[in-house]
């Protein structure tokens, strides 16, 4: 046995450097968390407000924690197992796993390390949260192995989204919540739809390779038709959720806002241009998310949340 070898045995792993972390941050996309934040925001501070009026930052710590680590484990392991099908797609073909900026063993470790941080933070939250855990794992897991039998991957992509909300929630009140359900739901039918909009740009590189999903199955128009009606659907579950919960005019300004939001990102898609997806994809569907949050956190205060 070398010395350094030795060494190493004794010491364990050198610590990653800064570029390996900066390259694992880039592989999940740490800044997309703003589209699955806001609605566990909004999940968790009705849930205090039905509580008892009061806003818990430990809890909205820790529903924080859960929620960035689920993702980023999420992330991971579907560039991970997709890392072969990113390889043969020209948008994809850029990616860290692909081109060799990270290798796979580091980007399993930091798989690890972000799925520890959920599990933790669950175990902190209430013995139901820990419980029900692993139930948020699997579709996560699951979702990136969907393509390869399924034309409806982006409703497994939802069902996973749809989780958010329901855990946030229950991570406050300890307990199920029809509202919860409703909220994530909505959450879930919503991302669903806007993964129809993002598939339309890889049809034929799926097409090519026998990548399933509704776009390469049925064609862009059906998938954009698809994405419609997902976002109408969305809109008919946050109005059942807004009633549900009584909420207040300011909530209802908000779902104002995101139906301009829903009719301007269908406005800007078409099946013959696709140039203006990305505006869709990011910038629409972050306003979404960050309005509805802001106009809940308003109202809520004028119902009587307090600090």
């Amino acid at each position: 046995m070398s010395a350094d070898s030795a060494t190493s045995e004794i010491l364990g792993p050198e610590p990653a450097q800064p570029g390996r972390v900066k390259a694992f941050l880039r592989l999940v996309m740490i800044e997309h968390s703003v589209f699955a934040l806001p609605f566990a925001y909004i999940a968790a501070l009705t849930a205090m407000y039905e509580r008892d009026e009061n806003i818990h930052w430990r809890l909205l710590l820790l529903v924080t924690l859960a929620m960035v680590g689920l993702r980023t484990f999420a992330m991971a392991a579907n560039r991970i197992i997709d890392r072969e099908i990113d390889a043969r797609n020209p948008r994809t073909a850029g990616r860290e796993l692909v081109t060799g900026a990270m290798s796979v063993r580091s980007a399993w470790t930091g798989a690890l390390v972000a799925l520890v941080v959920f599990l933790g933070a669950a175990a902190l939250l209430n013995p139901l949260c820990l419980v029900l855990a692993p139930v948020a794992v699997v579709p996560m897991v699951v979702y990136p192995y969907g393509k390869r039998f399924t034309h409806f991957p982006h409703a497994i992509l939802g069902l996973a989204q749809a989780m958010g909300p329901v855990g946030a929630w229950i991570a406050v009140s300890g307990e199920w919540s029809s509202d919860a359900v409703l909220l994530g739901l909505a959450v879930g039918v919503w991302i669903g739809g806007f993964d129809l909009i993002f598939g339309c740009q890889d049809v034929a590189a799926d097409r090519a390779h026998g990548v399933k999903s509704v776009p390469a199955r049925f064609g862009i128009p059906a998938a954009l038709y698809g994405a419609r009606g997902c976002h109408v659907v969305t809109m008919g579950l946050l109005v059942w959720y807004a009633l549900a919960t009584e909420a207040g005019l300011l909530f209802w300004l908000g779902l104002v806002v995101v139906v301009a939001a829903f009719a301007y990102e269908h406005t800007i898609v078409r099946p013959h241009d696709l140039s203006r997806l990305n505006r869709a994809f990011f910038t629409v569907n972050g306003v979404i998310g960050i309005v509805l949050f802001v106009c809940t956190l308003a109202d809520l205060f004028t119902r009587g949340l307090t600090l």
